[in-house]
This record gives structure tokens, sequence and C-alpha cells, in this order.
């Protein structure tokens, strides 16, 4: 059964944070994004069911729920039904966004350095901000999947849900009142596993991917702020050669002053001291002093 209700404000349909389901007695507390919903044996309540988490969730959840798509096969415990859509629908979600992103990141990788234009700046700047993004969404899916792998107690709890069965606290092993549920359990354990593993798989592909898309724009970033600042010193050098070349006539003219100035300074000294020689000559001459 599948209750669907708003339980938070409007102001939180916005909230994107990933945590690590809680899985309790009788319920599982499922927290993937937009998405939060609690769990049960034989129901799941939905909390702000028209975000786009709740939205994709309940389209993978509801056809796995019609008996005709079980082609006659055992049918998997609700819980576990719920368990798996949520993390379907968010790692499609996440997939999704990186077919849109990789190739606008890829044209750009293409036209860059030699198209440097403002509008193609700004959807590289766009696209880094999305990837950035979409790795800390997927990083933090994958930290949470790691988290729940290496935590056999969570998984068996989600186990016994909706069974006579109980769990130790000290040595984990489960006991059952009828031998064959604690033998489903164990079955169930193995697939939870099998199924963890092969959304972590999907996960780390799809967060390595976005990590290496964005290296690739940060380089082609650094690599701009490279050329710009080449092309910003080539035109420093043009701008002081231009200047030296507007001034260049006036140092010119002032040297051609200059000179004249110094050979009429220095004519005058000679031509000075040579009569000055001539009247002191004549002077001691006339004085018979000489």
């Amino acid at each position: 059964m599948v209750d669907e209700f708003n339980a938070f404000t409007a102001g939180n349909m916005t909230v994107e944070v990933e945590v690590l389901d809680h899985v309790r007695e009788q319920a599982i507390l499922v927290n993937l994004g937009s998405l939060r919903a609690i769990a049960m044996h034989e129901r799941v309540l939905i909390f702000n069911y028209n975000s786009p988490g709740g939205k994709a969730f309940l389209e993978s959840l509801l056809p796995r729920l019609n008996p005709r798509n079980i082609n006659g096969g055992p049918a998997m415990p609700f819980q576990l039904e719920v368990v798996e859509a949520a993390l379907i629908s968010r790692i499609q979600r996440l997939e999704q966004r990186l077919m849109k992103i990789e190739p606008r990141v890829a044209a750009l990788l293409e036209v860059l350095p030699n198209r440097l234009t403002a509008d193609v700046l700004e959807q590289l700047r766009l696209s880094k901000q999305e990837l950035v993004e979409l790795g800390s969404r997927a990083g933090d899916l994958k930290q949470m999947l790691i988290e729940l792998l290496d935590d056999p107690h969570e998984i068996r709890r989600i186990c016994i849900m909706g069974r006579n069965c109980t769990l130790h606290r000290l040595s984990d092993d489960m006991e059952c009142s009828v031998p064959l549920e604690k033998q489903i359990a164990e079955e169930e354990e193995e697939e939870i596993e099998m199924l963890l593993e092969n959304y972590l798989q999907r996960c780390e592909s799809c967060h390595g991917q976005a990590e290496r898309l964005l290296d690739s724009a940060r380089e082609m970033e650094d690599s701009i702020a490279v050329n710009l600042r080449s092309i910003n010193c080539r035109y420093e050098s043009i701008a002081f050669v231009s200047s030296l070349n507007s001034i260049s006539p006036i140092i010119d003219n002032n040297f051609v002053l200059e000179q004249w100035a110094f050979w009429a300074t220095t004519g005058g000294i000679v031509v000075g001291a040579v009569a000055g020689f001539f009247i002191m000559y004549s002077y001691l001459k006339a004085r018979k002093i000489l």
C-alpha cells in the first residue's frame, strides 16, 4: 500500500540532503535528496510526493508493484521493493543529468580555447557548476551505499521486518521462530548485498565520469587563464611601444636643441678664453711686465 501525503511546507521542497537510510524496528526511513519516505512491511508513507524525487520514486515503484510484472517469479518483500525503487530513481536521475551535461561539456572543450567569447565562457562556468553539484550528490550517495554495505546489522534488520525474528545485539545472530523464515531472511540478505553492490558500481561510474569531466573543464579554464594573461602581456607590450613612438619625436627635437646649445656653449667658451688671453697679454705687455 502506498500512502501519499505532503508533510513538509513549500519551503522544504528544495532541500537536498544525502544521508544513510536508517532502519528502525518496523520501518525504514528513506532520505535521498528530495525523496523522504517511511517504508514499512506493507505500506510506504511518502512525504512531499510532488517533489522531483517523490515523482521519480513513484514512477519507479508503481510498475514494480503491478502483479503483471512479476512474471511468475517470487515476489520481493514490499520494503525491499521500496528501497530498490528509491535507489533506482535516485541513480537514474543522476545518470540522466550526467547524460545531459556530458555532450555540452564535450562541445565546449572542442571550441575552446579558440573561441573566447563571453557566451562560451559563461556556458563553461555553468557547466562546471553543474558538474560540481552532480559530483557532490553522486559522491554522497556512493558514501551512503558503502556505509550500508559495511553495516550488515542494518541489512539484517531490513530482512527481518514483518517476520517473527530477532537479532542479538552483541553477536548479531539472527533467530526466528520458524526455521524457514530464517532461511528466507538469509537469502534476502545476500540479494540485498548484491543489489547494493550493483547500484554502488553504477553510482561510482556516474561519480567518476562527473569528476573526469570536471577535471577537463578545470584544465581548460586554467588554459584559458594562461592564454588571457599572454594576450594581456602582448597588449601591454604594444601599448608601451606605441607610447614610445608617440613621445620619440619630442625626444628627438629636444636632443637636436640640446646638441646645438652644447656646441654653441663650447664655442663661446673657447672664443672667450682666446680673447681673454690676448687681452691679458696686451695689458701685461703695455705695463712692460712681459
